[in-house]
């Protein structure tokens, strides 16, 4: 969307923040011994208090256009993106690399971010890489997020990283414009060539997204029909946040 009022920009501010301090508090839970199933629970119960809406609750996401069953992501080890914590009673273990992925709706408007952490004592420097590597590739793209570059530029930027690291980045995963949906134009690939895509105009609010693998960059969906997994079990990882590009440069609303 484009935020043209300052209610709505005032109103995207509010629910990053609150956004980013459920997404804050979901991580701190990461722990061996828990469930996704649990801190579902749990963010729902937040979100409630709150007085907003679960943001994924019923999107049409699955792989025949099955409704999303819960409100989080909760995707663990080679399953990058859309794992359905409501129907997840995997018990997290020691070293798991754990992504959450949330969105809410607050005063009509969505915002969305992910987040990746190691539950207890990480297996291997590659997995402290690949988390590390994932945040410095959103790093990336956000900076290039002004006024006047492309969805290209965007990509581009998260694609060097990918390749500094040699890391996998599907590239039928992507990032999109948010705000009065969940998903909207533009499409924001995490790959590109510069000056190529959309043009970048002030207020257009986007959530860029990086989602990186050991491996390679092939996925299946699985048997739940939602969750995208590596074709090689090669672990992956994922960090989103919503940003909203200004005349001073990208402003990212999903922070605390």
């Amino acid at each position: 969307m484009i935020a043209k009022t300052q209610e709505e920009r005032d109103a995207l501010r509010e629910g990053g923040k609150r956004l980013a301090r459920h997404v804050r508090r979901m991580c701190e839970m990461i722990r061996p011994g828990i469930t996704g199933h649990e801190i579902e629970m749990a963010v729902e119960e937040w979100v409630a208090a709150d007085g907003d809406e679960l943001a994924f609750i019923g999107y049409p996401s699955g792989r025949r256009g099955e409704k999303f069953p819960g409100g989080l992501c909760f995707s663990v080890n080679d399953i990058i993106v859309h794992a359905p914590a409501w129907m997840n009673d995997y018990v997290i273990q020691e070293g798991d690399v754990v992504t959450v992925d949330f969105g809410i709706k607050h005063k009509g408007l969505y915002t969305d971010h992910a987040r990746t952490v190691i539950a207890g004592t990480p297996k291997s420097d590659e997995d402290i890489m690949l988390v590390r590597g994932t945040e410095e590739a959103l790093r990336a793209g956000i900076a290039r997020a002004v006024v006047g570059n492309t969805t290209g530029d965007i990509g581009h930027a998260v694609e060097l990283i990918a390749e500094k690291y040699d890391f996998g980045f599907p590239r039928n995963l992507s990032g999109h414009g948010v705000g009065k949906q969940v998903h909207e134009e533009p499409h924001v690939p995490n790959y590109g060539e510069p000056g190529e895509g959309v043009e970048l105009v002030e207020n257009l609010v986007i959530a860029i997204e990086p989602m990186m693998t050991l491996g390679t960059s092939d996925l299946f969906i699985d048997k739940d029909g939602f969750s995208y997994r590596t074709k090689d079990g090669s672990r992956s990882a994922h960090a989103e946040d919503t940003v909203i590009i200004t005349a001073n440069g990208p402003e990212v609303i999903t922070k605390e």
